[in-house]
């Protein structure tokens, strides 16, 4: 079987890897007549791309800059910033996988009997946030009235935000997606037109508390997806240094990745496969790995210039209030 852990001890670029490890997976998948890893080829193909021809996020950032001054002056009294990431190799992979592992657990479990082939290639059609955007808001205090707290003007700010930028988007090459996931939005502050387009995780918080609106976009430009996450700056730090924050939702993702229910070993390659391949990154001994602009001491302190295990970075736009003094109409 391949896998990616073992092209990452040769002292190779991010690049090559992903070239040999796709090439590798084709060439095996072929003489395998395994559809699977085929796709899975296709898939490590089109993440190469991303990382290859990046020239796009130029174009990318430059129009979504068209909504950030377009905030700027709407909202000038408000805090706001932008971050962009390209989801990490290791994690592409795990997370890649992990849709597979759950799926076949899933239906398994509720059908004892395993799903068909082009049931579990259209699972993976979720992936869809190999780019993704946070927006995150802050509300000054001194602007508060009295008897007013801050959460709440945020997240009406949020919602107001969230109401108009499907449409400022599609003016500038940006098609909003519908969501696949079935929530009851009636109560939430969504205006009917946009509710159809956000996973509404502040109306309906994840199990860990985690709180945004979610939302994907298709670039008619570059032909890529991308994801943008809007939340207020208390929900961005319970998301990053609270009981949501990535390392805790690694955790538990890590579990559901690998959990196998009620599935004989050897009964359903497919699943063998995925869960074999996601296991083997989650015992990854990081400062064992020799990839060209990654240094790691352990799992949890690292150099990580390529992309490998943390996120490539994009997209820095801040925009800090400076109407400190002033009253807010």
């Amino acid at each position: 079987m391949i896998k990616l852990d073992d092209y990452l001890y040769d002292g190779h670029t991010v690049l090559r890897i992903l070239h040999e490890f796709s090439d590798d997976m084709k060439k095996a998948a072929e003489k395998n007549d395994n559809i699977m890893d085929l796709n899975h080829s296709n898939f490590l193909i089109q993440y190469t791309e991303l990382l290859e021809h990046n020239e796009f996020l130029t174009s990318e950032s430059q129009r979504i800059l068209n909504f950030y001054k377009y905030l700027t002056k709407e909202y000038p009294y408000l805090a706001f910033t932008f971050r962009g990431r390209i989801k990490s190799l290791i994690r592409t992979e795990e997370k890649y996988n992990g849709y597979i592992v759950s799926f076949i657990d899933d239906f398994y479990t509720k059908n004892k009997a395993f799903p068909a082939l082009p049931d579990i290639k259209n699972c993976l059609n979720r992936f869809r946030d190999l780019i993704a955007y946070r927006f995150v808001v802050s509300f000054p205090e001194c602007h508060l009235k009295e008897g007013e707290k801050r959460e709440d003007v945020e997240v009406k700010y949020l919602y107001e935000i969230a109401n108009t930028l499907p449409k400022f988007m599609e003016k500038f090459g940006f098609t909003a997606e519908t969501s696949s996931m079935r929530q009851d939005l009636s109560d939430s502050p969504l205006s009917d037109e946009v509710k159809p387009y956000y996973r509404d995780y502040i109306l309906h918080p994840k199990a860990s508390g985690y709180r945004s609106l979610h939302i994907t976009f298709f670039d008619n430009i570059s032909r890529n997806y991308m994801e943008m996450q809007l939340r207020t700056k208390d929900m961005d730090d319970y998301a990053e240094i609270g009981m949501a924050n990535h390392s805790n939702y690694e955790k538990i993702q890590e579990k559901n990745r690998t959990r196998r229910s009620s599935i004989p070993v050897g009964e359903f390659p497919i699943f063998d496969d995925a869960i074999d391949r996601v296991s083997s990154l989650q015992n990854l001994d990081l400062s064992k790995v020799n990839v060209n602009m990654f240094a790691a001491v352990n799992n949890s302190l690292m150099n990580d210039n390529c992309g490998l295990y943390r996120g490539r970075l994009i997209l820095p736009y801040e925009h800090l209030s400076h109407f400190q003094n002033d009253q807010i109409g």
